[in-house]
């Protein structure tokens, strides 16, 4: 079987990241090409891959490719994913897809119109204990779900470049440029929203022009409720990361740091019962337990295996992406709507966000 040629189009930060994995699908994919305007981060990726070629810009690397992987600041994913889609090459963009709507809708155009994949990095769709979770709610194991809250708790300041962290390079701020991915899940799991509300401050991220910490509502049709926190301001954290969906039999848990998702069912009443957590999916297992970092990483790893995997799947067979352009911009829609209501001191309407029969 031949190999796709895939080029690496930003080699610093999430770029250095997807390329940890490619290693895991060789008999499918072949790294020919790693672009960034610096050079050294160029080399450093080419230097995983045999043969694997470097440029400063992605213009020169055309003839080298059959489709791109895209890591470029917010703000640059626009041009470079038109100009690859219209040189009839498929694109994963990572998120969020561009900055503006009118940008994200160029894009899903010109791959319409060239016939090419175009998906959204969401690599939280790929993550093995979110997979789980997702098929738990699906199949009502635990009965209904009612509430699904998400932390991500990190801090996130880049020494040098200040400068990245404006409305106009970002596209928004600690919401838009991550809160992007949980937004997604919160759709994925819970369906259409109807109403909700943002709360955003740069207290304790003065680096950041818009939001660097972020409280999100959301009510879903059926009265079901979806909350998210994101912050870049931590300076420390008990949470972490950590997805909790409260059913009508249990809340289910997603905990990051130990790899593991949970069961808890330690409340009859107003009673607490012992006993009752259970681990229904340890992906840590052989994974250096006790070494959280290590889990962290590898099972990122996975996710971003899984999610390279899906797009090839697609490139191969022409079939949609779970995460495919309208869908994203269903997504970033949703947020644009809530960052007006708040300048506007208002609940969002969320209904109608359009494009709905193309979410997966």
């Amino acid at each position: 079987m031949t190999r796709l040629r895939l080029g690496l189009i930003g080699c610093g930060g999430m770029g250095s990241r997807h390329a940890e994995g490619f290693d895991r699908l060789e008999d499918r994919v072949s790294v020919t090409v790693a672009v960034d305007i610096e050079p050294r981060r160029a080399q450093a990726v080419a230097n995983q891959f045999p043969r694997c070629r470097t440029a400063t810009d992605y213009r020169e690397v055309l003839d080298h490719v059959d489709a791109v992987l895209i890591a470029l600041p917010h703000g640059l994913h626009h041009p470079a994913a038109r100009y690859f889609l219209d040189s009839g090459k498929h694109v994963l963009l990572e998120k969020p897809m561009a900055t503006t709507e009118d940008h994200c809708l160029d894009l899903i155009e010109a791959s319409e119109r060239s016939e090419r994949v175009l998906m959204t990095a969401y690599v939280m769709r790929f993550h093995p204990l979110v997979v789980r979770m997702k098929e738990l709610l699906d199949q009502r194991v635990y009965g209904d779900v009612f509430q699904v809250s998400i932390w991500t708790e990190q801090f996130t300041r880049l020494p040098g470049q200040d400068g990245l962290t404006t409305v106009a390079w970002l596209g928004g701020g600690q919401l838009f440029s991550h809160g992007c991915h949980y937004i997604d899940i919160l759709l994925w799991f819970l369906g259409r929203p109807v109403s909700g509300t943002h709360l955003g401050t740069n207290s304790g991220t003065p680096w950041m022009e818009r939001e660097g910490t972020s409280h999100v509502t959301i009510e879903f049709e059926g009265g079901v409720l979806g909350y998210h926190f994101g912050t870049w301001g931590a300076r420390g954290t008990k949470l972490g990361y950590s997805f909790q969906a409260h059913c009508t039999e249990g809340m289910l848990e997603i905990d990051f740091t130990n790899g593991q998702l949970l069961l808890h069912a330690n409340l009859r009443g107003e009673q607490r019962v012992a006993g009752r957590t259970e681990v229904l999916l340890d992906a840590s297992t052989g994974l250096h337990q006790g070494q959280n970092d290590a889990v962290r990483t590898e099972l990122g790893r996975q996710a971003r295996v899984a999610e390279l995997s899906h797009f090839l799947d697609c490139v191969e067979s022409g079939t949609r992406p779970l995460t495919n352009g309208p869908g994203s911009l269903q997504g970033l829609r949703l947020i644009w709507r809530l960052y007006q209501a708040e300048e506007q001191g208002v609940v969002a309407d969320l209904k109608g966000l359009g494009l709905d029969e193309y979410r997966a």
